[in-house]
């Protein structure tokens, strides 16, 4: 496509994906985050929380200094305190819901207005449909929580076998509510490209751009760890970024004619393996999104 992409979508970034160390809410938050903001390529961010009040006002300021729309992501929250969005315990239910409604009082914080959560583990088959309606109600929670500060909560898919194990699927009751899709996961969900974006295109708000590796245990990167673009072993490069593009925009999900407010986000989701450099990673997926784009 000779077209531009800025024209039908807001390319991102996940921060705490490409540099992990700010995983866990600590670290170099601002430094970091500093390196995207510089890059012209980017016109979105999706940061996850950070502990430090100062970091969060000092990161905020570089937000709105770099002109960069921002989204947020308390999958790394959830993840790292282990919390349970559709837990069987209450009280350990009511905690997950706690510890994202605080992540959405920092997304107000950080400029962002949407939030991505993923469910807790898949329970089996014997609890599924318990699990399911717990997870309904800390999601309406978390959707009338997020209405009153004007951010909208997203519901990203994960696989049940493979590593996260997660439980998905979400009724819709919220007009702000909405699925988010990532390419690195629907091979550990054994979902064709087309058939997932097609089944999910009523309800998506949210994709990322990711890749994985499911059939050797010993790799470094099994499960959902979100490497390079081309790895040795790896399920996704250019070709499936290509096709995603593709059916994204067959599906509506791209090419609306819409405001430049409203253009929807496509983040790449990418982390460095040891012994990989952030920089090398993400000049790397760039290019594998400009060749696709390219060919479109």
């Amino acid at each position: 496509m000779q077209e531009p992409w800025s024209r039908y979508l807001r390319l991102g970034i996940v921060h705490f994906m490409a540099y992990p160390a700010v995983m866990k809410g600590e670290g170099p938050y601002v430094e970091t985050l500093r390196e995207i903001a510089a890059d012209p390529f980017f016109t979105a961010v999706e940061v996850g929380w950070v502990h430090d009040a100062e970091q969060r006002k000092q990161a905020a300021r570089l937000l709105a200094e770099a002109h960069l729309a921002v989204g947020f992501g308390a999958q790394s929250a959830l993840l790292a305190t282990k919390s349970d969005l559709n837990a069987a315990d209450e009280k350990a239910r009511q905690s997950a819901v706690a510890l994202v409604k605080g992540c959405v009082d920092q997304a107000v914080d950080l400029g962002a207005r949407r939030l991505a959560v993923l469910s807790g583990p898949y329970p089996g088959a014997a609890d599924e449909a318990k699990a399911v309606d717990r997870l309904v109600a800390s999601l309406e929670e978390l959707c009338e929580y997020g209405r009153g500060r004007g951010v909208g909560i997203t519901l990203e898919t994960f696989d049940r076998t493979i590593e996260k194990k997660a439980l998905a699927g979400p009724r819709r009751r919220y007009p702000d509510f909405g699925l988010m899709l990532d390419l690195s996961h629907l091979p550990l969900l054994g979902e064709r490209t087309r058939d997932a974006l097609i089944g999910a295109r009523h309800h998506l708000v949210h994709a990322h751009i990711g890749n994985c590796a499911m059939h050797d245990r010993a790799h470094a990167a099994y499960g959902d760890v979100h490497p390079r673009f081309g790895i040795v072993g790896g399920e996704n490069d250019t070709p499936e970024v290509l096709e995603f593009l593709r059916v994204l925009f067959e599906i509506g999900y791209l090419g609306k004619e819409t405001g430049e407010d409203r253009r929807p986000f496509l983040s790449f989701e990418v982390k460095p393996l040891p012994g990989e450099a952030t920089a090398t990673v993400v000049a790397g997926t760039k290019r594998v999104f400009a060749d696709a784009w390219a060919m479109l």
